[in-house]
């Protein structure tokens, strides 16, 4: 794109934004509020014990214990070192954008090389189990077992994503060369306990002052995830506002038209390509005979992870060399493979399923345990924010004091 034309082009949507936000101060106080929400409620609390315990686990040589461990399953599967198993494993647990931030400090850190790093950050952004089950199963389609089907389709797709990312850049990375790729190809007890107690001993923080940065740098983190939802929200709200939501939607409805998706499901799709929570929503909503288109769209988006998602992790990736586009391109690979596997295992995961359990029971304790963890996570959310939150700005004050002195 012309540097010029993108300056433009940049300050046009950024004045547009501008006054949208004069002319709809109430709407777009509204959309913040309930950003705010989410993000103080569910998102920080959930993150935030990954994000401390990624840094501790960085800090104290689990991660490079753990790569000698998996390189013989990670170099030939995803053609990245073993350490990239770590954030495989916690963007799996924890969801978006765990997997981004685990990447970039592995690159930080010459873990990774930057075409590693680019194939790592393309397969381990995922949804978490608890906003499969308990978000989107439970809280919108009120279905457990529609959980189960989506959860298989959204982590095998995002698994093929990862082995056919492994060719990215494989003519450029063969002068790319990481040192420490095969020096443990064997897996062995002993050579990764060394390798642990090396980079503990690289590290010679204190252990008081690694707790203080991995609740700062996790802490950090977040508020910026928090500012992008908050954004995203308002920005969601304005193009519905303004209609344009709804000229997009019906784009949309034309392309369903044809592959045979009921054409109502466009607006709400197109609002699912901004923020996943709200285009599930809205695509729970709608009356229809079967599930199937709707498993469909949703788990299209869950895959294509929404702009919001996307944008939270182009920033945590501006710090590094790592390039976005490749993400990019993945999270819609990821999508389109997720739909796929929707279609071909909707029977077997779900109709089956449905007509196999001739008692209730089991699902009734299945859909209990996702519940009660949604309802926990939202009754004392706002608690663990605050309390999180005063906690960092006394540890900055003491960094702070430490650092004049």
């Amino acid at each position: 794109m012309n540097p010029y034309f993108k300056t433009v082009l940049l300050s046009s949507i950024t004045i547009l934004l501008t006054i949208l936000l004069i002319y709809f101060p109430d709407a777009a106080l509204s959309a913040s509020l309930r950003g705010l929400k989410m993000w103080a409620e569910v998102v920080f609390p959930s993150l935030l014990p990954f994000f401390i315990t990624a840094e501790l686990l960085l800090a104290f040589g689990v991660v490079k214990f753990l790569g000698v461990l998996f390189e013989p399953i990670m170099r030939p599967l995803f053609n990245v070192p073993g350490v990239g198993s770590f954030g495989w494993i916690m963007g799996m647990a924890s969801g978006y954008p765990t997997g981004a931030k685990i990447a970039a400090r592995l690159r930080e850190e010459k873990q990774l090389t930057k075409l590693e790093a680019e194939r790592l950050v393309a397969f381990t952004n995922n949804s978490s189990p608890l906003f499969i089950f308990g978000a989107i199963s439970i809280g919108f389609f009120h279905d457990v077992k529609l959980g189960m089907l989506l959860a298989v389709c959204h982590y095998l797709s995002n698994m093929l994503v990862g082995i056919l990312m492994r060719f990215h850049g494989r003519k450029a990375g063969a002068s790319e060369k990481n040192p420490a790729a095969k020096k443990f190809y064997k897996p062995s007890i002993k050579a990764a306990l060394g390798s642990m107690h090396r980079t503990r001993l690289k590290d010679g923080r204190p252990i008081g002052e690694i707790l203080g940065d991995s609740v700062l740098q996790s802490i950090k983190t977040l508020i910026m995830v928090g500012g992008f939802i908050i954004l995203f929200s308002v920005i969601i709200q304005l193009l519905h506002l303004v209609h344009f939501s709804v000229f997009i939607g019906n784009i949309f409805s034309a392309l369903f038209y044809f592959i045979g998706i009921p054409v109502h499901f466009g607006e709400a799709f197109f609002s699912g390509l901004f923020e996943i929570t709200l285009g599930a929503t809205l695509i729970s909503q709608f009356a229809t005979d079967s599930l199937l288109h709707k498993s469909i769209l949703v788990s299209f988006i869950l895959g294509f992870n929404g702009f919001s998602i996307q944008a939270q992790v182009a920033s945590i990736l501006a710090k590094t060399d790592i390039r976005f586009t490749p993400y990019f391109f993945a999270r819609f690979l990821h999508g389109l493979i997720a739909a796929i596997l929707t279609v071909l295992l909707y029977r077997p995961l779900y109709i089956n399923r449905q007509q196999t359990e001739l008692t209730s029971t089991p699902a009734v304790s299945e859909n209990h345990f996702w519940e009660k963890a949604f309802d926990i996570l939202f009754q004392n959310g706002p608690l663990i924010t605050i309390f999180f939150l005063s906690l960092s700005f006394i540890l900055l004050l003491n960094k702070k004091r430490r650092d004049g002195q």
